[in-house]
């Protein structure tokens, strides 16, 4: 198992990495962030994809899609991928990772397998 900041070090070695958080969604602060802030304000990021979340959170509520969990949520933007991967291990649940990716220098399938093995580590 790894802590927060060995699985957000991590994140930022998958390619094309520009910045990592991990989120608490019920209050949208950020346990930990690590990337270029000069590029991406991570703590807003935090913060704006915590309403993301809970949207999906409560939309799955109302459709009773009870036995389902979310693997992960993809923004696609002209030059990023921002990836939200809620965590469903019992002592993290409640939290999500989130990670930006420069679209022209990620492989969108390999970072989301590589993002999979690091929630798979991480202990919290």
């Amino acid at each position: 198992m790894v802590n927060v900041e060995s699985a957000l070090k991590d994140a930022m070695t998958i390619e094309g990495a520009i910045g990592v958080a991990l989120v608490d969604y019920s209050s949208g602060m950020a346990l930990g962030t690590l990337g270029d802030n000069a590029e991406l304000n991570l703590e807003v990021a935090a913060a704006g994809n915590t309403d993301v979340v809970r949207a999906k959170m409560r939309t799955m509520e109302l459709l009773n899609l009870h036995d389902n969990t979310i693997e992960d949520i993809l923004i696609t933007l002209t030059g990023q991928y921002h990836m939200i991967r809620p965590l469903t291990q019992q002592t993290s649940r409640g939290l999500f990772l989130y990670l930006a990716l420069a679209r022209s220098r990620s492989n969108l399938a390999m970072a989301r397998h590589q993002l999979r093995q690091i929630e798979a580590t991480l202990e919290v």
